[in-house]
This record gives C-alpha cells, structure tokens and sequence, in this order.
C-alpha cells in the first residue's frame, strides 16, 4: 500500500478546503484524513494506488476555489494499510 502525507500551505483554511480534500479522495477511492493544523496549513495522510495519490497531491495543489497553495511538502512511504475510509478529523 502507498502513502502520501502532505502539509499544505498558503490560504488553505476559511475556504473549504478540507470538504474540497474529502470529496476528491473519495472519488479517487482513496483512504486517510484530512484536517487543519494550528500553524494555517492543512495536513493530509492518504493511501491508495499511486496514480490516484498522484491525482490527489494535484488536485490539492490547485485547492478550490478562495485558497491559494504556496507550497506542499510531501513524503511518500509504503506500508499496511492502515484506514478504511477518508475522513476529516479536525
């Protein structure tokens, strides 16, 4: 199973972001969470196929409409899987 975790910056929160992050993870069929960090970024764990993590990290590096993403930074691993769904938890 492949792991992306992204924290995402720039105005990425007061937008919708995190409901943008959900619905396009649950199109793309991919598992983890998403939720705001203290600092103004959004952080997000998922894991899925690569091509739909690839999709995902583009989709999140455009943002919906009202954010602007000046930078995500990014590790990929491998692993268990480890969620069920894709969720907002904060």
């Amino acid at each position: 199973m492949h792991r992306l975790h992204m924290l995402i910056h720039g105005r990425v929160q007061g937008v919708g972001f995190r409901y943008f992050a959900l619905r396009r993870a649950r199109e793309l069929e991919v598992r983890g969470w998403v939720r705001n960090v203290g600092d103004g970024a959004v952080e997000v764990t998922a894991e899925g196929e690569v091509a739909a993590l690839a999709s995902l990290r583009e989709a999140l590096g455009r943002g919906p409409a009202g954010a602007s993403v000046e930078r995500i930074d990014e590790e990929w691993t491998e692993g268990r899987p480890r969620f069920q769904a894709f969720e907002i938890t904060g």
